[in-house]
């Protein structure tokens, strides 16, 4: 039997008219910017002019990542499909994709086999071109702080402390650390620089955390560049440049509606990374989908102790959300892993090694349940080589913590695989929760740290190097102290260390950098060896995309 790829599957489907799509959520023609027949931006005047109350809002996340894969996308659409077929209003609110990955390490992120979202195609490459005006905002700030330096430097910038990198949507290890400006007086003062991804920018995450327009310019204007020979903070107000990067923006803040194979409504906006930024899709869509639907149904990036903490502790707490119910995303292929066996062997059944590797999953749950005291499912990404004595295993550990568990089997039924989850979500949201935050802001920069790292990751506790400690002084010096923390750390280990797998215990975590990210409204705490601008692999994704002479793309996930 074939197994089609994701875009062959894709590539087959029979889209609705987008018009068609707005319309089933009620969005009429006049706040819709079509973007050919089947993507459309929504004005921004929708969300004001709409009354109607918000619809319960459901975060899906997932255990720690592996090679192996949790599916996590791809169990989002197809709960939002599964929904539908129960008769319920549900509509989806999902990142969007950055080229780095699909040319580096996915090829892909838009949902899988038949739980997706279309045009997949679009959608993983220039989609509307948000990433591309995010991009060239970061970098006109960039030109203007250099060019504010070239012309007089009437703000006496310490070329010494500049704070602010470039950006470009692309793996490119090579622009990490760079030196520019050379070639004499007419060509820039030499300094050092570099490139962040955007994704990891800040101007992803002020696009992403703004409430409208005049939010995002004030946000905006707030993005510290660098600092003056005093240690005073210089911001892209003083270099009156927050007017024009929101002209760039302008179009790029309006939400993107596209939809799923089975035609439930897609808000797809904003795409930060959750190992080095806050991992969430924008605020304006989530609010966009808790307004159409009677559910929304989204996700945060990589595993729930950075997706979801951020989620959580930041989008939750700046937006005023409150989430009604968590779907934790595991397969027992990643189980298995996190228990030690490798993967080529992830086929066979091993029950000690699932069971050495199925703390992983219930650490995560209880962090859910017990830090952030909300109501959990666990939904099992099925695999045909799962044996029913190992998901017999997962749902037995999982109901000792009071936790159901549901099959997933969207990737190759669509919205009927997700049935099952879908009935378990419903009756979770009408479960009263009480949710917290896993730290309060009014702690120090340290405690706030500490609560992170031995709540949610189960560390022994937080170290700052003295470089951190140094900037941590400077940063409540300068009144930033009472932000909430945004942690960049290894997406692979519930620790600063990339191999400690499963639910590692007696570590430290290590802090060597603390950054103020004041537009978006965090400091940004880097941990380990964890980059903002990421390599490439051995063998990039780009290695195996294609497209032939009618134009049609090929191995593209």
């Amino acid at each position: 039997m074939e197994i089609k790829s994701d875009i062959q599957i894709a590539q087959e489907a029979t889209p609705e008219l987008i018009t068609k799509i707005a319309k089933s959520c009620g969005i009429g023609e006049d706040y819709i910017e079509q973007y050919g027949k089947y993507k459309a931006k929504l004005d921004l005047k929708l969300l004001k002019d709409i009354n109607k109350p918000d619809g319960k809002l459901v975060l899906v996340t997932a255990i720690t990542p592996t090679p192996a894969g949790e599916g996590k996308t791809t169990t989002t659409v197809g709960l939002a499909d599964g929904m539908r077929k129960i008769g319920k209003n549900a509509v989806v609110a999902l990142r969007e994709p950055s080229l780095g990955p699909v040319f580096g390490v996915k090829g892909g992120a838009a949902g899988g086999g038949y739980a997706q979202v279309i045009p997949m195609e679009d959608i993983n490459l220039h989609f509307t071109g948000d990433f591309h005006a995010i991009g060239a905002a970061n970098n006109l700030l960039a030109a203007m702080l250099d060019n504010h330096i070239h012309q007089g430097n009437s703000l006496h910038i310490d070329t010494r402390k500049i704070t602010w990198k470039r950006a470009v949507d692309m793996n490119d290890r090579q622009l990490r650390n760079i030196v520019d400006g050379l070639g004499g007086k007419p060509n820039g003062t030499p300094r050092e620089d570099g490139f962040d991804i955007t994704v990891a920018s800040e101007i992803m995450a002020v696009f992403c955390l703004a409430t409208d327009l005049k939010d995002l310019k004030a946000r905006l204007s707030r993005i510290i560049v660098g600092y003056t020979y005093d240690d005073k903070p210089v911001t892209a107000g003083e270099l009156k440049a927050a007017g024009a990067m929101t002209a760039l923006l302008k179009d790029a803040i309006k939400p993107n509606l596209v939809q799923t194979l089975e035609h439930t409504p897609a808000f797809i906006h904003g795409g930060p990374f959750a190992n080095i930024a806050h991992g969430c899709n924008s605020i304006m869509a989530t609010r966009l989908a808790l307004k159409m639907g009677d559910y929304a149904i989204t996700e945060a990036g990589f595993g729930a102790d950075l997706g979801a903490e951020k989620f959580l502790d930041i989008k939750c707490r700046m937006a005023g959300l409150k989430p009604s119910a968590v779907v934790m995303v595991a397969t027992v292929r990643a189980l298995k892993h996190h228990g030690g066996v490798a993967k080529a062997d992830l086929n066979k059944e091993n029950l000690a090694a699932l069971e050495k590797g199925l703390p992983n999953l219930l650490q995560h749950v209880e962090n859910i349940t017990k830090v952030y005291k909300l109501p959990c499912v666990v939904a099992i990404n099925a695999f045909p080589t799962d044996t029913k004595a190992e998901l017999d295993l997962v749902e037995e550990k999982c109901k000792e913590l009071g936790v159901n568990v549901a099959l997933s089997e969207v990737w190759a039924k669509g919205g009927e695989g997700g049935v099952a989850l879908a009935k378990e979500v419903v009756r979770l949201c009408e479960l009263p929760n009480d949710f917290t935050y896993s730290y309060e802001l009014d702690k120090t920069i340290e405690e706030k740290l500490n609560d992170i790292c031995t709540k949610v990751y189960h560390a022994d506790g937080v170290k700052l190097l003295p470089k951190a400690r140094k900037q941590m002084e400077q940063l409540t010096a300068l009144g930033f102290g009472n932000m909430p923390i945004c942690m960049a750390k290894t997406q692979y280990s519930f620790s600063d260390n990339p191999a400690l797998l499963g639910a590692p215990k007696g570590f430290t975590v290590t802090v060597r950098n603390l950054k103020v990210s004041a537009g978006a409204g965090f400091i940004v705490a880097l941990t380990g060896d964890i980059m903002t601008m990421p390599g490439l692999p051995k063998v990039p994704a780009a290695e195996k995309i294609d497209v032939d002479e009618d134009g049609k793309i090929t191995g593209l996930f």
